[in-house]
């Protein structure tokens, strides 16, 4: 880390940061071990079920099944904000006002 140098328009990671780093207090390092811990038991857990030479049944993944549902009913995620009123808009109406205007302006 001897030789990392600072970039002149960004800051600095925060995993190379020294104060944000090392200064953990003990429950945020606790906190962070169990979340680690808990991750690769997960891992271990899928990875056995997986490499299992007399598996018969499917591996339910409980993600991947969420994912998939809120792919198929998308209607009920969809969060209306600025930038999807924006690109509907421009999307879908503005096309029909300036093919209309084409279309009533250009007959000879």
């Amino acid at each position: 880390m001897a030789d990392y140098r600072e970039a002149p328009l960004a800051s600095r990671p925060k995993t190379l940061d020294p104060n944000e780093y090392f200064n953990l207090s003990p429950d945020v390092r606790r906190a962070e071990e169990d979340r680690a811990a808990l991750r690769a038991n997960l891992k271990r857990q899928y990875q056995t079920q997986l490499n299992n030479p007399h598996r018969k049944e499917l591996i339910e993944d409980p993600a991947l099944t969420r994912w998939v549902y809120a792919r198929t009913n998308p209607y009920t995620y969809f969060k209306p904000t600025y930038k999807t009123s924006l690109l509907g808009a421009m999307f879908g109406v503005v096309p029909l006002f300036v093919l209309y205007y084409v279309f009533k302006t250009d007959r000879v």
